[in-house]
């Protein structure tokens, strides 16, 4: 299965519905996710800052299968409240609001992420997230 386009914002779009259709169906450790393999690269490069209980560097497909499973271990709840495109062409900028609900203290956040998404040939090839305060973060986790 591939995606039906090239243009970066579209493969973007495209990976949060499946991305969305994901969660819906159970998410990580219960849902394939295979029906976001299609909109990755197989050498895709996540990184996400070290202080996060999900930091580090996540590669391929299995990687962000991994990563997946981690979030859903983090927070309870995590909804991208409201998303804003800043930059359409590769590499995406995306500016996002954050409410998430830790699993292990129940505590509630909001918080915004940017992101720089890199598409070529139709998938997506690296994903760099900028958080405000990963200290904040890892705090309302532990």
């Amino acid at each position: 299965m591939t995606t039906s386009t090239t243009q970066p914002i579209d493969v973007l779009r495209g990976m949060y519905a499946a991305e969305s259709e994901y969660l819906t169906a159970g998410g990580p450790g219960r849902a394939s996710f295979e029906p976001l393999a299609p909109f990755f690269a197989p050498d895709v490069v996540l990184h996400q800052a070290e202080a996060l209980p999900y930091g580090g560097t996540w590669r391929g497909h299995d990687g962000l299968a991994a990563f997946f499973l981690a979030m859903s271990r983090t927070w309870a709840a995590f909804d991208l409240a409201e998303q804003e495109f800043l930059a359409t062409t590769s590499p995406l900028v995306v500016l996002t609001r954050v409410r998430a609900r830790a699993r292990a203290t129940g505590r509630e956040l909001e918080f915004p992420i940017l992101q720089t998404i890199t598409v070529e040939h139709g998938r997506i090839t690296e994903i760099r997230p900028f958080y405000w305060d990963t200290a904040a973060i890892a705090a309302a986790c532990a």
